[in-house]
């Protein structure tokens, strides 16, 4: 029986940022390619400049649709966006540039995801500014997964092999924590992260809650 490997989009965040360059070194890994078919959502000569700053071995090859994609170690297969001119990138900046690229990328990446042609996506950094200086007010990656998926209730979660981490709140203030941090919202919390769990394969899930402290 051969073994499907899941196809990967990989949102590169902010060009402004390091998330193209972190994307180009990733892809140079051959066991990347071993468990899974990345294609990279961006600016294809966002990753052209980021392949030569990383200098990394690799070749850009520009896609219109998933169906072109070599998925092979060596090529970068980026289904282009064509929303960067590379002349106007600051690196390091906070620019309404690099909020619009880097939300045009997320939200791709999800309708692919809606549409079934990728089985998960990866997310590169992106600037809650920057996203609202191009118009978006949303204060981070999860609240956007949210909002075009229609989901109303969620939490974002963070795993490392057998450790996992679900948060209460995202990217708030910590003047904001105390308002945010409610029974009821404690409670969905640990109810979406038992539900997660058994889905990972964990039967019974065991949960600690950290209190906050007073």
């Amino acid at each position: 029986m051969i073994e499907t490997k899941p196809t990967i989009a990989i949102t590169v965040g902010d060009p402004c940022g390091i998330g193209p360059e972190i994307t180009a070194k990733a892809l140079s890994l051959p066991e990347i390619y071993d468990k899974c078919n990345p294609i990279v959502i961006s600016d294809a000569n966002v990753m052209r400049q980021a392949v030569d700053i990383a200098k990394v071995n690799i070749k850009i090859y520009s896609v219109d649709a998933l169906e072109d994609c070599k998925y092979e170690y060596g090529i970068m297969d980026v289904l282009n966006i064509k929303n960067v001119d590379v002349e106007q990138i600051q690196f390091g900046k906070v620019t309404k540039l690099g909020g619009e690229a880097s939300f045009q990328y997320i939200v791709k990446g999800i309708n692919l995801a809606l549409e079934g042609k990728v089985d998960a996506v990866t997310t590169g950094p992106i600037h809650k500014k920057a996203i609202n200086l191009a118009g978006h007010k949303y204060s981070g990656h999860t609240e956007i997964f949210a909002d075009y998926t229609k989901t109303k209730d969620y939490c974002m979660m963070l795993v490392d092999k057998d450790f996992r981490v679900s948060h209460v709140t995202t990217h708030v203030s910590f003047r904001q924590v105390p308002d945010l941090v409610k029974k009821a919202r404690v409670l969905k919390v640990i109810q979406l992260t038992n539900e997660a769990l058994i889905k990972m394969g964990i039967k019974q899930p065991r949960i600690a809650v950290a209190g906050l402290n007073p």
